[in-house]
Parts: structure tokens; C-alpha cells; sequence
């Protein structure tokens, strides 16, 4: 290889460039299980209910028609199980001339593919059947893509494994020898950075807004039976304490053994109870990141972390894309720092611990916000002063609220655009918004409140560094890029922080940790 990095393992075998491979065999299976128990439920429920009621299987009136509804279900069994042979058998995939291409189909034909120097992310996951047959889901993340581009339901989770560092090694621009261009690329080394105990994330649940609403529900309900001596208000909690034990089970089923890595091909995260995940997030591939800081966790100076990937989308409805787009569930203030320093090695100030601590907790001009004009203050009381923002040479940093604490980091590169918002209250007080525009996700970079000569400064300047961060960017392959930096400054032992953050670690006294 052309890049510093472990030396290559030998294979056993080798697998051409352009080879045609097919998934596990046992895929369609794992994939199509709920057909398979339907049918078994539909056939068979009529005869163990009689069979634990200690009566015949077969009931006399149908003992007649036996033959035929069994020569039916194996019909159905037959069909079902052909159907699963064929999709494996015409489902193949193949990484080669700078695409991953899966094909799929034998009645219809679909061909997927993606560009490997436009790989995101890739994820490997084992849902609960599949971890009990060894196997794994592979999903690749494209740029612009409001989905998963391409899917591989089920390799083995060594071959997965192997096939990700392959893919992420293309996508990096790791070129092979001559002699090894067949050989398989080894998996990089990691360093794990951080761990959230589940009492530490059983105590973030607890501590929630979820649990202040159900709280307050709950005094009301038993003030308004009080009153009115009716205790059918309390029959209006059950709903929602159904729906906060839901939340809270999919919180920490998807929270449950959350770790955090750095290793050359990017940042990885493991976490899943049930249902495993490992993401790998190339470097330079997050769009955005907001840290968040609900009021009860000041108490124990927690915060989260969500980030903006191109290829996640929006949150959806059943979380999944919620826990994708998640960097870290809850950690204390050196857990912040150290995902900032894996998505963002290079901070463009010298205190970027001072710069960063001034967007979590201060307020006015630390760390060198600006923030809103003293008039913003019949607009935001509380925040006014807390309001603000300011750009290194790298990101821009934007801070907002007073009880629910927010900092949002923007690279320069990432900005897409921009639009300034002025209604007419804010018109009268001389104020308008700055919105930046990323790609989908759960942030959302908005300056709030900001004076209208400054807001115009902002406007005009975050363009400039966004070009000039544009025009450094060459290639989408990172390697050229940030993997130097990662291979060559890092030895494999060494955890990504800032300057002054393990001095700064030692002065405090440090947050309570679960």
C-alpha cells in the first residue's frame, strides 16, 4: 500500500477484483422468518389448541379433508421455500472499478450501486436472528441518498467485517501493490475513546423530559381526583405511561453498550441489547454536530451529542435513523471532547478547550461569542446573553439557549447554504436569523437573534471560509486529507484530545458519572 498503516495480512485465498459473490445461504431465511411462522401459525393453530386441551389434533368434522389442507401447507411451504432459494441464488454483489453494485431479483431485476468515493457510512448490523446464526447486515450510506443505497442481508460477520475494510480502504484511496491487488485489505486498528455505563444511561432516561412530563402529569391527575373526588383522571396516565416505558425501552435497548473508537478508516460506534450495530463513519463525513444539554442533566453536568450524515435522512418514526445519527447518548464534558477531536481534529484555534467549554456554558463574549444586542433582550430574557456564535478556522460555532443548552458545530467545507430571516418583530428590534444549510438530519444551524450588522458580517464571511475550505477539499477521498494526519501524528495507544483538555481534567473536580 501507498499509505502508513499496519503491513498486510497474507490471504488464505483471493477473491478477483470483479468477482460475482453471493450472500450467505441461510439469508433468505433470516429475511423471510415471519412468512414462514405465518404459515405454520395458519395451518397449525386450530391443532395445538386442541392438543393442549387434551383433545385429537384434527377435529372430525375435517379429519376427511386432513390430506388435502396438509398436500395444501406443503404447497405453501414448497412455494415459500423456492421463492427463498431463488432470491438467493439471484442476489450477488460485487465491489469493483470504484463501485459496490448489489444485484437483486429473478422476476424483476433490480441493479443497486454506489460510488465508493462517495461511501458516508458503513454499518454492519445483526439483528436478535441473525446474531443466533452468525451472520450480518451490511448497509452502505452514499451521499444524497434519503436512504440506505445499497443493503447486504446476511454475510458472515467475518466476511462483513472484511468486506467493510475493503470497501472503506477504496473509498479512502488506498492503492494496492501490484503483486497484492487481489489480496484483502485487513481490518484497521482502533482505539476505543469512550464507554456509557447503562447506569449512566438508565439515569439520563430517568432524568429526561419524557419523565418531567409524565411527573407532572401524574401530580395533576392526583390534584383533579382530589378535587373532584373522581379518579377516572387517573385512567388518562396509561396511555402514556405505555408510551414512556416504549420510549424508554427503545432509549436503552439502542443505548445499551454504547462505545465509541477512532481508528484510520474513521470513527466506529457499537451499541445494541438486542439487536447489535457498528457504524463506521469515514472522517470528514459528518455535516454538522449539536451538542445538547437538558436542564436535569446539569445537575451532573451530562450531555448528547447528534450529528448530521449525508445518507441518514431525517429522524424517522421508528428511531432507527435517531440512534444512527447519534455520536455519543450521554457522557460528561471530557466525553464531549473527545468526540470534538474525532470529528474535528483540527479545531482552527489555539484554546479550542476554552472555545468550546465558552459554548456550552457561558455566556456574553467568552471564548469570543458574539452574541444578541442588549435590545434582543424583550425578545429572549434568559438567552439573550447566551445567544452567539463564533467561526474558527475550521468550523463555525453556534450557541443557543439558556435552560436547554445547545452548541452547534459546522465545518466551513460542509456549508451548503445560507439565508438570513427577519420578521417584523424582529425587524422592530433591529435583529435577524442566520440559517445554514447541511444535509437532513436531526440539526438544524441557525443563529438566533443576532444584530442585523452582524448577522450581514456572518453572512457574508461564513461564504468566504465556506469556498476557501471548498477549494482545500480536492478529492472525496479522505485519505489525502485527514487519514495522514490520523496514521502519522497518532500512535495506536493515543486517544484523540485537544491541547490543555487532560490538564483541564485534572483541575476539576469532574462530573458525577453513573
Amino acid at each position: 500500500m501507498t499509505a502508513a498503516g499496519p503491513p498486510p495480512v497474507q490471504p488464505e485465498r483471493a477473491v478477483p477484483d470483479d468477482a460475482w459473490l453471493r450472500v450467505h445461504p441461510a439469508s433468505p431465511f433470516v429475511r423471510g422468518w415471519v412468512a414462514l411462522a405465518a404459515i405454520a401459525y395458519f395451518f397449525g393453530r386450530d391443532s395445538f389448541e386442541r392438543m393442549l386441551q387434551g383433545q385429537p389434533l384434527l377435529d372430525d368434522r375435517i379429519a376427511g379433508r386432513a390430506p388435502w389442507l396438509l398436500a395444501g401447507g406443503a404447497f405453501l411451504l414448497l412455494l415459500a421455500v423456492s421463492g427463498f432459494i431463488m432470491s438467493w441464488y439471484f442476489t450477488r454483489y460485487q465491489v469493483a472499478e470504484g463501485y459496490v453494485r448489489v444485484n437483486t431479483g429473478f422476476l424483476f431485476r433490480q441493479q443497486r450501486q454506489a460510488r465508493l468515493d462517495r461511501v458516508q457510512a458503513i454499518d454492519i448490523v445483526q439483528p436478535l436472528l441473525a446474531r443466533i446464526f452468525g451472520l450480518a447486515e451490511l448497509k452502505f450510506e452514499v451521499a444524497d441518498a434519503g436512504e440506505s443505497a445499497v443493503r447486504l442481508a446476511y454475510l458472515r460477520v467475518d466476511d462483513a467485517r472484511q468486506l467493510r475494510a475493503t470497501i472503506l480502504a477504496r473509498a479512502a484511496g488506498v492503492r494496492m501493490e501490484p503483486g497484492q491487488a487481489e489480496a484483502p485489505v485487513p481490518e484497521a486498528p482502533e482505539q476505543q475513546v469512550l464507554r456509557v455505563p447503562p447506569s449512566r444511561l438508565i439515569g439520563s432516561l430517568l432524568l429526561s423530559e419524557q419523565s418531567v412530563f409524565i411527573a407532572l402529569g401524574g401530580v395533576v391527575s392526583v390534584a383533579l381526583s382530589a378535587v373532584t373526588e373522581n379518579r377516572g383522571f387517573f385512567l388518562y396516565l396509561i396511555p402514556a405511561v405505555l408510551g414512556l416505558f416504549a420510549s424508554y425501552w427503545g432509549s436503552f435497548h439502542k443505548g445499551y453498550n454504547f462505545t465509541a473508537a477512532i481508528s484510520p478508516d474513521g470513527i466506529r460506534l457499537r451499541y445494541g441489547l438486542l439487536d447489535t450495530q457498528a457504524q463506521t463513519l469515514p472522517p470528514g463525513r459528518v455535516q454538522a454536530l449539536r451538542v445538547i444539554q437538558p436542564p436535569l442533566w446539569r445537575l451532573f453536568g451530562w450531555y448528547r451529542i447528534q450529528v448530521n450524515v449525508a445518507g441518514y435522512g431525517v429522524v424517522g418514526n421508528n428511531g432507527e435513523a435517531g440512534s444512527r445519527t447519534t455520536l455519543l447518548p450521554v457522557g460528561g464534558i471530557d466525553d464531549v471532547l473527545n468526540v470534538l477531536a474525532m470529528v474535528l481534529p483540527d479545531p482552527g484555534t489555539p484554546d479550542p478547550v476554552g472555545v468550546f467549554r465558552a459554548g456550552l456554558e457561558g455566556l456574553g463574549s467568552d471564548g469570543g461569542f458574539v452574541t444578541s444586542p442588549r435590545r434582543a433582550r424583550f425578545l429572549a430574557p434568559l438567552a439573550w446573553r447566551r445567544n452567539g456564535f463564533t467561526a474558527t478556522d475550521t468550523a463555525l460555532l453556534v450557541r443557543s439557549g439558556r435552560w436547554w443548552r445547545e452548541l452547534v458545530v459546522v465545518p466551513h467545507q460542509r456549508t451548503q447554504s445560507m439565508a438570513l430571516h427577519q420578521g417584523p418583530l424582529a425587524r422592530r428590534f433591529q435583529v435577524a436569523d442566520l440559517v445554514l444549510h447541511t444535509t437532513a438530519g436531526p440539526v438544524t444551524p441557525r443563529v438566533v437573534q443576532a444584530g442585523v450588522n452582524e448577522a450581514q458580517a456572518l453572512f457574508d464571511g461564513q461564504a468566504a471560509r465556506a469556498r476557501a475550505a471548498r477549494r482545500r477539499q480536492t478529492s472525496e477521498q479522505w485519505l489525502a486529507q485527514v487519514a495522514p494526519q490520523l496514521l502519522e501524528q497518532r500512535t495506536p495507544d493515543q486517544q484523540p484530545t485537544y491541547p490543555q483538555q487532560s490538564s483541564l481534567s485534572q483541575q476539576q473536580e469532574g462530573p458525577q458519572r453513573g
